[in-house]
């Protein structure tokens, strides 16, 4: 993503090959992964927020709840955890980034530890 800024990514699951999200958003400087989903009031279904490097977050102050997957460096699925609500804290020690997404799309795209996502151009 930060070879080629400006192309179109997909965020796809290998083991099912279902898409988890079309609409990529990227927080890899210290600014951004800071203030995340802070100030929004919903994430839509095809969205993700990809922090990197980040094994943990918090939902402080946010206004929804959402599902939080925590990677590897290798792309495998270390953690999912489904529905965060506001004011919970999500830790993974051994992961390298975590993909925020809209609740309930880690269930619908069946994405579990594990599982190998990997970014692949549109």
């Amino acid at each position: 993503m930060l070879q080629h800024p400006g192309q179109p990514w997909v965020l796809r699951n290998l083991r099912n090959q279902r898409v988890v999200a079309t609409r990529l958003e990227q927080a890899f400087d210290s600014a951004s992964r800071r203030k995340g989903l802070l100030g929004r009031t919903d994430l839509s279904q095809e969205s993700a927020l990809i922090l990197a490097p980040c094994s943990g977050i918090h939902t402080c102050l946010m206004r929804f709840p959402i599902d939080v997957i925590f990677v590897r460096r290798n792309g495998t699925v270390a953690r999912v955890v489904r529905e965060l609500a506001p004011w919970r804290v999500g830790i993974s020690p051994r992961a390298f980034a975590v993909v925020e997404l809209a609740s309930g799309k880690a269930a619908r795209t069946d994405t579990r530890p594990g599982d190998i996502l990997q970014l692949e151009t549109m």
